[in-house]
């Protein structure tokens, strides 16, 4: 994710604007609907993550150019199929449990994604068969993940580390497995002067 595109300050603009999400739901939420209807499902994520807010708030404005330029990057990164596409989350100076917590949320925001709109047959069967019906099942149990109370901090820190290289990955492969799925034009990322809203 770009630098300026920080978990904490997406966290705090969407708690300061009144949206009841937090930076990794509203990330993962962002990941699975680009990946099921591409360009529609950018912009109905962003009247969902702003659905409660009060469009008169101060901050409604600054929280609406943030949520533009994380999806735009989110986007292009997916499009490009490039290794550098991260997921949005709190830092390695975070403690563990933040970073558990941010990466069950993210899962849930993601599965959310993928079950909340209007479901084809089409896509049922996609969902239900394999890779993605075992993304589905693990991003499942990732939703209780817990820290151990082993003191085996090394471990856990291992543990979040390939978790969310998997959950990276299976980011990029959900996209790419519905490729077919979207139309050609859904699936091209939005200009850099475009806005969602």
């Amino acid at each position: 994710m770009d630098q300026a595109i920080d978990h904490g300050a997406v966290d705090e603009i969407l708690k300061s604007c009144g949206s009841n999400w937090n930076a990794g739901q509203v990330h993962g939420l962002l990941c699975s609907r680009l990946a099921v209807t591409g360009a529609d499902g950018a912009s109905h994520w962003f009247a969902q993550v702003l659905e409660d807010t009060d469009p008169n708030n101060a901050l409604r404005g600054e929280c609406e150019a943030v949520l533009d330029a994380l999806c735009s990057e989110t986007w292009r990164q997916l499009v490009e199929r490039q290794s550098e596409f991260t997921l949005l989350l709190p830092g390695d100076d975070d403690s563990m449990l933040e970073r558990t917590e941010a990466m069950a949320q993210w899962c849930e925001g993601f599965l959310h994604g993928l079950v909340s709109e209007k479901h084809s047959e089409d896509l049922k069967k996609r969902l239900s068969a394999e890779p993605l019906a075992d993304i589905i099942k693990d991003m499942l149990h990732i939703t209780r993940a817990t820290i151990g109370d082993d003191d085996d901090d090394e471990g856990d820190e291992n543990a979040i580390t390939e978790l969310m290289e998997y959950l990276r990955v299976a980011a990029q492969l959900t996209y790419e497995e519905l490729a077919d799925f979207r139309s050609p034009t859904e699936t091209e990322k939005p200009d850099d002067s475009e806005t969602l809203h």
